[in-house]
């Protein structure tokens, strides 16, 4: 794909750095490993690894609120970078947070400390669907900004875009909020599976488009983050979910860049996750990376999946749960060392910066 060329054939932006980042990238460990070609060590980087648990990240974001951080460039860029200074992880990912799409295409909504994200008016009739308008480059300049800014930083380190995955934001949009039972989401899947449709498919669209605004900006990778799902059965996933997942990663498939799929609490769902159109299917800390392998089937690379609260032990419990997740991998056709969930603020960055480079050291080629 030329530097003006959209995988539509129409005409883009993209910027020659786009270009140069991409080929900088092309040959990194993290984008070797989504490719699953030979590695010269295991690459690592941790979901939630720019936040809460480095004090660097504290002082930068005092008094300002979650949605305006993830608007302003320049504190973008720098709370991403933190991470890759302070623990020398092989790949950064975009700071945002998965309702920013949603805000940006008008939908009134908050992120409130210690709930999170809470839905003014939630959607739960066809007429609440019109309120979900097509998203463009034009309503999220900030990301296009800051990716640019970012991958001039980065250099030779690959920077991941993410998005939230339909049926998460659905949830969110659905219930007004966080929800444990999710009965309000389920209720409109089962007693109204044509509206439900409709709105994971209209999510899908909004979705895919955020992601290709983070690509054609300079995104090495994107993460489809289906945080929730784990609440559904198999046959549910595949009647009510699937579909969307699926046009999200076909929206960016000409791209060429990998796609990651992960959910929590997932393992019964790990082979439909993968057939959804990953290239690289996300592991939490439950499912044991070679019976993950059985389940995903042959062709798609694996992320994970050290426990997080491992990280409270000590350095030598550490090293020794590492290594059993570690031989659990060396059959994997690709494996990214990564977490089971994403950093806790109470962690200490110590303890994530001395991982990373015992699994570097472990596995060095």
């Amino acid at each position: 794909m030329s530097a003006n060329d959209s995988p539509s054939g129409q005409q883009t932006t993209t910027s020659a750095s786009h270009d140069a980042a991409r080929a900088a990238t092309h040959d990194s460990a993290f984008l070797k490993a989504c490719r699953r070609e030979p590695v010269p060590h295991t690459p690592v980087w941790f979901m939630r690894q720019a936040g809460r648990s480095l004090p660097e990240y504290l002082k930068v974001r005092e008094g300002i609120a979650m949605l305006d951080s993830c608007m302003m460039p320049e504190l973008v860029t720098e709370i991403t970078l933190q991470p890759v200074r302070r623990h020398k992880v092989d790949a950064a990912i975009y700071f945002s947070d998965i309702v920013v799409p949603l805000k940006a295409i008008g939908i009134d909504l908050d992120i409130k400390p210690g709930v999170g994200p809470v839905i003014a008016e939630p959607v739960r009739t066809r007429a609440d669907l019109a309120r979900l308008r097509d998203l463009t480059p034009e309503d999220v300049p900030y990301v296009t900004e800051a990716i640019g800014m970012l991958t001039a930083e980065l250099g030779a380190t690959p920077l991941i875009g993410f998005a939230g995955a339909p049926f998460t934001l659905a949830s969110y949009l659905v219930e007004g909020g966080p929800s444990r039972s999710h009965e309000r989401t389920k209720a409109m899947m089962y007693g109204d599976p044509r509206l439900w449709a409709d709105l994971v498919d209209r999510l899908a669209e909004i979705t895919g488009a955020f992601l290709k605004v983070q690509i054609e900006a300079g995104a090495s990778a994107v993460q489809l983050f289906d945080s929730w799902v784990g609440a559904l059965a198999p046959a549910d996933y595949r009647a009510s979910v699937l579909p969307a997942s699926a046009k999200v990663f076909d929206t960016v498939a000409p791209y060429g860049v990998p796609r990651i799929h992960f959910g929590v609490g997932t393992g019964e769902l790990l082979g439909l996750m993968g057939e959804a159109g990953a290239d690289v299917v996300g592991v939490d800390w439950r499912v044991p990376l070679d019976e993950a392998a059985r389940r995903v089937g042959p062709g798609k690379a694996l992320q994970g999946n050290l426990d997080p609260a491992v990280l409270f032990a000590p350095t030598p419990a550490v090293e020794a749960k590492t290594r059993e997740l570690l031989d659990q991998a060396a059959g994997l056709e690709g494996h990214i060392f990564n977490l089971g969930h994403g950093v806790m603020p109470s962690m200490d960055p110590d303890a994530l910066t001395r991982l990373v480079a015992h699994v570097h050291e472990q596995t060095a080629r």
